[in-house]
């Protein structure tokens, strides 16, 4: 334990006080944040701020994380440092989607490849698992491991849209991963002090980064932090039950339901998927009129509640588990059509009530 307090400590001090240097860098390379019709934010505004991140997780890392583990958590970091160094480039040059895209499949290969770092056993909630440590099922594992680091990592991107917002929901997300991992026991301490060493340089950021927002993470900070709980989640949950297979989808829940139906949105409306807008979840309650903050503050809270869900399910039975992830998902479908996810056109459940509804009245007046 000691570990994990000093190696959080170290993290924190280190990126808190790197992070006015590297707002005096980014404003003297130019990488800022011009305000533009599809961002909140009114004035410019340096960005860059994941390479404080950055750096307090390195001298953390190096002095804390056990060498027991040290193969995979050393591909995790050199992943992590190659889609970083990705981000430092699109902060400065705003790289095109298709380079982005090769930084972060470069990023998850080496991390997977020569790492070894992959989905290995599932239970089945019924009978049986899968084992994808062996035969042909090897293979499959490499590019569904790809799939789901770049995914995440794109997941965490998205939601960078507010002061504080991507930083907050991450350091939720790390914090609940190293509960998780403290509540699996023995096995898992390693998993543990490398979430606390990444939370503690997250919350070190954070101080500068939350509304009103003096530096923003850039693509830098969220890429580099996507990766991460990415990597993980795999890490985490590689010998998985099906219960604890489903944790790291819970832990990651407001990233991936946006990401989900951004998804969704855009193929309703017919437009590009890659295509930018302005229907995020954040930008959805801003329109509700709840206030910059408030906004933040409620995607805090959703957070919150999906890393409880993930804590309570790893001590559920599997049938616990499913019927809980069943009203969840109906409440998250419910929450879709409220705040207009998709479209405030687009909402089938709440139309439906409503027809049923006029139906009632009508029969009523009659």
């Amino acid at each position: 334990m000691s570990t994990m307090i000093f190696g959080f400590l170290t993290s924190l001090i280190v990126a808190f006080a790197a992070t006015p240097f590297v707002k005096k860098l980014a404003e003297s390379i130019g990488a800022v944040d011009a305000p533009n019709q599809r961002k909140v934010h009114t004035r410019i505004m340096p960005r860059m701020g994941g390479l404080a991140i950055y750096a307090g997780y390195l001298v953390s890392f190096f002095l804390f994380v056990p060498y027991s583990s040290f193969k995979e958590m050393l591909g995790i970091f050199i992943g992590g440092t190659i889609v970083m160094t990705v981000g430092i480039l699109d902060d400065k040059l705003q790289l095109s989607p298709k380079w982005k895209l090769l930084g972060q499949l470069a990023a998850a290969a080496v991390v997977v490849v020569p790492f070894g770092l992959k989905i290995g056993v599932v239970n089945l909630p019924y009978e049986g698992s899968i084992d994808f440590t062996s035969g042909w099922l090897l293979w499959l594992a490499i590019p569904i491991t790809i799939f789901w680091i770049v995914g995440v990592t794109n997941a965490v991107n998205l939601i960078d849209g507010l002061d504080g917002l991507s930083a907050g929901v991450s350091a939720i997300a790390t914090a609940t991963m190293a509960v998780v991992a403290l509540v699996n026991g023995p096995g898992y301490e390693n998993v543990a002090i490398y979430c606390f060493v990444l939370l503690g340089a997250i919350l070190g950021f954070l101080y500068f980064n939350f509304h009103p927002a003096r530096i923003f993470m850039g693509d830098t900070g969220s890429l580099f932090l996507g990766f991460n709980l990415a990597a993980l989640s795999v890490m985490g949950f590689k010998e998985a039950l099906f219960v604890s297979f489903i944790i790291p989808i819970v832990v990651l829940g407001v990233p991936l339901w946006d990401t989900f139906f951004a998804i969704v949105r855009r193929i309703v409306n017919k437009k590009p998927i890659s295509s930018p807008d302005k229907g995020h979840l954040h930008h959805c309650l801003l329109n509700m009129g709840l206030s910059h903050r408030a906004t933040v503050l409620t995607i805090y809270s959703i957070s919150i509640f999906f890393g409880t869900m993930a804590i309570v399910l790893t001590k559920t039975t599997k049938w616990t588990t499913i019927i809980v992830m069943a009203v969840l998902l109906f409440a998250m479908h419910v929450a879709t059509e409220v705040v207009g996810l998709v479209g405030r056109r687009h909402r089938p459940l709440i139309n439906a009530v409503r027809r049923l509804k006029i139906k009632y009245t009508e029969r009523r007046s009659h």
